[in-house]
């Protein structure tokens, strides 16, 4: 009942970016960290995580799209994973069915029970009452993070014993399967998140990096240097080139006015 209980502080403490604005606690290789300090294996926790990042990396709210809830989905999977002595194929497995069903009962959150704060908040800035604003703002917030705690903490609390007996009877042929779908999920979240960042301009060093890592085979934490190194030179140099542009189109004008004079 302790660790379900931490879990649930888990998840609050991750989904509490509703209340007190983003700061991405609630990605998995944050929360995978959490769950693994809570368990009491924090390196399973962390690679189980990370796999988990990869499934979810393009996985973000656009506009009124909102995706499967990651909170749950890391929280969850990766607690039931490591309880079950499994590796990161069972979070995987685990881990996306929740997200999916957490985010109905999600909706029905926003769909229902925000507008009612958000129209008492309209009541309260027409009379200048900037605490009650504030006031429905904390409670939408924690009141999200309050609901995903309690599942997470029933879920575990109910379903840990009997998930070890689902996963003891998953046939071979079917944990193959997940196996595969490990390396193929997180190959999907990277092709997502490309979706939004490739464009003209970034893609030459998106295949810069590639030629580097397939010929050079330099690994990709030694890329992730070079490529924080080539943003901040390119940062400067643009940079200087607007202040350039800048001082050339004030000196255009200034000799405009001379020639009227």
């Amino acid at each position: 009942m302790i660790t379900a209980l931490l879990l649930g502080l888990v998840a609050f403490i991750a989904q509490s970016e509703y209340a007190l604005g983003t700061s991405l606690l609630s990605r998995p290789l944050v929360t995978g960290l959490l769950v693994g300090i809570v368990m009491g294996d924090i390196k399973t926790g962390v690679i189980m995580g990370a796999t988990l990042e990869l499934a979810f990396i393009g996985s973000f709210s656009v506009g009124a799209a909102i995706p499967p809830d990651v909170v749950t989905g890391g929280v969850l999977g990766t607690a039931f994973a490591i309880s079950s002595n499994a590796g990161p194929d069972t979070a995987l497995l685990l881990g996306l069915p929740i997200a999916t069903l957490t985010l109905v009962l999600k909706n029905i959150y926003l769909g229902l029970f925000l507008p009612a704060l958000s129209h008492k908040a309209d009541k309260y800035a027409e009379e200048g009452n900037t605490r009650g604003i504030e006031a429905m703002h904390l409670i939408g917030g924690f009141g999200l993070s309050f609901m995903l705690a309690a599942i997470v903490t029933t879920s575990f609390y109910v379903g840990s014993d009997a998930i070890k007996h689902v996963l003891d009877a998953i046939p071979n042929f079917i944990q193959t399967g997940l196996e595969v779908a490990t390396g193929v999920l997180p190959a999907l979240g990277f092709a997502m998140l490309a979706r939004l960042l490739i464009n003209k301009k970034v893609i030459p060093y998106f295949f810069l990096g590639f030629l580097i890592v397939a010929y050079l085979e330099i690994p990709i934490t030694g890329i992730a240097l070079l490529g924080a190194i080539v943003a901040v030179i390119m940062v400067n140099v643009m940079q200087v080139q607007k202040a350039n542009l800048a001082t050339n189109q004030g000196g255009v004008i200034d000799d405009d006015i001379d020639e009227d004079f």
